[in-house]
């Protein structure tokens, strides 16, 4: 699902229940879309650093209050740590009408979870990623049953704004989170791999990277605008006896790409664990 043009659709009254990292980056993803604005974003979190982040980061409101904050928004946003789900639950219950939408970025916590916690049906259950911030999302989300069209309608708006976005069953939702979830994670240790290999080779530091992350760049654009496989594109570099194939080897001994599936698994598997929990 491509990104959508947002310039004339109307700026949504949103709320924030967590003000962590999360939080902050969609807040500065939709901001920049022009989907919220000032004096229509808020976000509620009891730690004061957490909140003095928020604010200095995105400009907009910040409390203490959660009752508060639901009153002022039209969707609210779960953005707390799996850990702090179930008391946040309990507090919240009896204090959503029909007319809130609920959002839950909140890893491996299922839709009946949510609904039964808060006494409340129009839950959407998503799982972004932090480039978000920077136009450049991979999310996927799963409604609840009493969850409208429109409610959908209006998740597709927003995440498909800030990047790509599709509509997913829940069972898939825990490898979503293991895959681009925490992929951002795994793509940075690539990154920073390749910038010491540079300068282990004999390059400046800031060169290095900044080599590495506009190669990872590249890359997959060259993935998402082509629409060739990996493999296709890999085989293009590697040239019989060469340069590539010699470090594509090298990779293979180290088991890097079993490394890298099994990190998305284990992933998985962890948020499989919160919901669990919860």
């Amino acid at each position: 699902m491509q990104a959508a043009t947002v310039a004339s659709q109307p700026v949504l009254d949103l709320g924030f229940l967590g003000a962590g990292r999360m939080a902050t980056a969609l807040a500065v993803g939709w901001k920049h879309a022009g989907l919220v604005k000032l004096g229509h974003c808020q976000a509620a979190d009891p730690h004061a650093a957490a909140r003095d982040s928020f604010h200095q980061t995105t400009g907009f409101w910040v409390t203490e209050d959660n009752r508060a904050l639901l009153r002022a928004s039209q969707v609210v946003v779960l953005a707390v740590k799996p850990q702090q789900l179930r008391g946040v639950l309990a507090d919240l219950r009896g204090d959503l009408g029909p007319e809130k939408l609920i959002l839950s970025i909140v890893a491996g916590a299922t839709l009946e979870t949510l609904a039964q916690a808060l006494g409340h049906q129009r839950v959407v259950r998503i799982m972004p990623n932090t480039p978000c911030q920077v136009g450049a999302s991979a999310s996927a989300f799963s409604c609840g049953e009493a969850a409208t069209r429109a409610d959908a309608d209006t998740v597709s708006r927003l995440f498909s704004s800030v990047g790509k976005v599709f509509e997913l069953r829940e069972s898939l939702l825990d490898a979503v989170t293991g895959l681009s979830g925490s992929g951002p994670a795994f793509v940075c240790l690539v990154i920073e791999a390749l910038a010491d290999g540079g300068v282990r080779a004999g390059l400046p530091r800031d060169v290095a990277q900044t080599l590495a992350a506009q190669t990872v760049l590249g890359t997959a654009r060259m993935v998402l605008e082509t629409g060739r496989h990996p493999g296709q594109l890999k085989d293009d570099v590697a040239s019989p006896g060469g340069t590539t194939i010699a470090g594509l080897h090298a990779l293979e001994r180290a088991g890097v790409r079993g490394g890298l599936m099994d990190a998305v698994l284990a992933a998985a598997e962890r948020a499989r664990e919160l919901g669990r929990a919860n």
